[in-house]
């Protein structure tokens, strides 16, 4: 009885430790999650530090001689003149093209009015004069069937990045 006695108290001697191995190997499980944790958050904390500078980056825009200042959301409203205007010039030189007319984008309605997908965040004569520059280059490839100033996939053209910072000549400060 007593051998049976002290195999029963080794038995809860083995649980107990066994019981207290688990408990640390939990207690050191739960750590790691949270220094995990910590780190994720530190990450969370640094992009969004990044995306406010980038929100509130500056830009300029150079356009006849002069810098006009702007920021991120009028530097892409810009970019999208551009692009929009390269869009609706391509189409205006395939049409006068296929129909025979002679090359003059300025005889477009669409050109004249430059507005286009205007937004007003931005000047109205800036937007304007960036959609023409990309009008005109646009109207060029269409007109004579080449993409030198853009690219043609699938049927969507887009004007060439080279050629779209080259217009607009946009600096972040």
């Amino acid at each position: 009885m007593i051998a049976a006695a002290f195999a029963f108290a080794a038995i809860l001697g083995t649980s107990d430790v066994a019981n207290a191995q688990n408990r640390q190997q939990v207690q050191k499980q739960r750590q790691k999650v949270v220094k995990q944790q910590q780190k994720v958050i530190k990450q969370q904390q640094k992009l969004a530090n990044q995306q406010q500078k980038l929100q509130n980056a500056r830009y300029r825009v150079y356009r006849n001689g002069s810098y006009y200042q702007t920021d991120k959301r009028g530097a892409d409203l810009l970019r999208q003149a551009v692009n929009a205007g390269y869009q609706q010039g391509f189409r205006a030189g395939q049409n006068d093209r296929s129909s025979r007319r002679s090359s003059n984008y300025n005889n477009n309605s669409v050109y004249r009015n430059g507005n286009y997908g205007y937004q007003s965040y931005v000047d109205s004569r800036q937007y304007q004069y960036y959609f023409q520059q990309g009008f005109q280059r646009g109207y060029q490839d269409g007109f004579n069937s080449r993409n030198q100033y853009g690219n043609n996939n699938n049927g969507s053209v887009n004007i060439l990045g080279t050629i779209l910072q080259s217009i607009l000549n946009i600096q972040q400060f």
